[in-house]
């Protein structure tokens, strides 16, 4: 027999290796005060484009950072809110992922050592054996959900935590002093807003096997790599990005169907069987339209599409758990539904992360 090629790297599900189930214990999330709203971010543009930004993208305000908040402070405000639904203590996480694209530390100071994960950890009170950076774009959260996926499995860790702050409002400011038309490569920048996620994932409880992460696989088109790209501003502090947005929008839809296909033939499931996806949140017309493509393709449609964007922006890495966060707490899961994370990312990074909903629904929704 042919082996089975395939696309995606993944954690195989009927391996020797992989003795336990991961899954999402508790989240976190943490949003600066401070409303953006398009209008306003418009009106600031040097060069007045006659753009109608929110019915383009359906992005009615974000939330960005002020002074004394940066990307340090939101990853840690959302690992605190983490622990507060979490029955772990600080104590008990074994391995400490930071996945941020931005790395600002005291304003607009891009640091690397030490590590934000190291920051985040002593900050928390975590003293875990393993802690590092992993940056993947906006597929960071989803990639470090895959290793910590990875090392529960193998029985290495029972649990960890992956954390990211995005402090990349910037980004905006520095476009509105350069856009002039609807066709400028900037023009996502402006659609962009701060926060900061974290989730504890930790090894299922026996009996509760079923449930949990049930499928985390990444694949990389690296062709398409300069579709999206930051350097550093020439017209202000941070950076600035250029962005082919409609041709990354093409290359996802063109080869997503054939990946998902791949998840879901490894989970048992059809794409109609997914009772909530969650993709990455750039704009609500990019979100209608390549659900809608892909769904024909594939033959099926998710029962429910999540598109929180009107108020948050697009979050970076730190897209899908802001959504998850706030449909768990507004109740909007129940125990058994099938939740598909789906990340496109700069690269072209393409991430999937399927899980069956679980008691992590009681821990949202009244206080705590």
């Amino acid at each position: 027999m042919q082996p089975t090629e395939h696309w995606l790297l993944m954690e195989r599900g009927e391996t020797e290796a992989a003795r336990y189930t991961a899954r999402f214990e508790s989240l976190g999330l943490a949003l600066p005060e401070h409303r953006l709203s398009t209008e306003a971010l418009l009106s600031s543009c040097v060069h007045h484009p006659n753009i109608d930004l929110e019915r383009l993208t359906g992005v009615r305000e974000r939330r960005v950072c002020n002074e004394g908040e940066d990307s340090r402070s939101l990853a840690i405000a959302a690992a605190r809110d983490c622990l507060a639904h979490s029955g772990h203590r600080a104590e008990e996480i074994e391995m400490l992922v930071s996945a941020s694209i931005s790395k600002y530390s005291g304003g607009l100071h891009h640091r690397l050592e030490p590590t934000m994960a190291l920051d985040v950890a002593r900050a928390i009170g975590a003293q875990p054996g393993r802690v590092f950076d992993l940056s993947n774009a906006c597929a960071g959260m989803l990639s470090s959900i895959f290793v910590l996926n990875d090392f529960i499995r193998r029985g290495a860790i029972r649990c960890g935590m992956a954390v990211s702050g995005e402090c990349i409002s910037n980004l905006g400011t520095n476009a509105a002093k350069q856009i002039r038309t609807i066709m400028s490569s900037q023009l996502a920048s402006l659609t962009l807003g701060d926060a900061g996620v974290a989730a504890i994932v930790e090894r299922a409880p026996a009996g509760k096997e079923k449930e949990g992460i049930t499928f985390a696989g990444f694949t990389t088109l690296a062709e398409h790599s300069r579709l999206c790209i930051g350097v550093p501003s020439k017209v202000g502090p941070g950076a600035s990005m250029f962005t082919d947005a409609r041709t990354i929008h093409k290359v996802a839809v063109q080869d997503a169907p054939a990946l998902l296909a791949e998840a879901l033939r490894e989970s048992g499931l059809t794409f109609g069987q997914v009772d909530w996806l969650i993709p990455h949140q750039t704009s609500s017309r990019a979100i209608r339209k390549g659900a809608k493509e892909i769904s024909e393709r594939l033959g099926f449609s998710p029962k429910h599409i999540v598109d929180n964007i009107a108020e948050r922006g697009n979050t970076a890495s730190t897209t899908h758990f802001v959504a998850l966060y706030e449909y768990l707490e507004a109740g909007r899961f129940a125990k058994g539904d099938e939740v598909l994370l789906l990340s496109f990312a700069s690269g072209l990074e393409v991430g999937i992360v399927l899980f069956r909903m679980d008691e992590l629904v009681e821990r949202y929704g009244h206080p705590h």
